[in-house]
């Protein structure tokens, strides 16, 4: 076994093997450190007073906001016109719709969202 050991070529091998492993391990701390902020941003919003759907009084534009901090904007007969992420800061809601767009909102009550020059309400 010495001799196995002393062939460069092996050394090499087992360098190159250690040093994936070690990083291999810091790559999943760093995805299990993501996971769960994911997973506690997630739950906050679970618990959220705004989730739900907003619609436009002539029904025209309508948001779900979901638990998992997604949205989903219907406008008029397309259903899933945007989609993507939201985030609320007390009355203050941002989006970013998965194609890169951003827009912003505010609750002006707790049945009623300012956005975009609309007037959304609970339903």
């Amino acid at each position: 076994m010495r001799k196995i050991f002393k062939s460069p070529v092996l050394q090499l091998f087992t360098a190159v093997t250690l040093a994936g492993a070690a990083t291999s391990s810091s790559a999943t701390d760093g995805v299990n450190r993501r996971d769960q902020q994911q997973q506690t941003s997630e739950n906050r919003m679970q618990q959220h007073p705004y989730i739900g759907m907003w619609m436009t009084d002539d029904g025209r534009v309508r948001h779900e906001l979901l638990p998992n901090g997604r949205y989903d904007e219907a406008r008029g007969n397309r259903e899933s016109a945007y989609r993507g992420r939201y985030e609320v800061s007390g009355s203050h809601i941002e989006y970013s719709d998965d194609t890169g767009f951003t827009a912003d909102g505010d609750f002006v009550d707790g049945d009623t969202l300012h956005h975009g020059g609309m007037v959304l309400r609970r339903k």
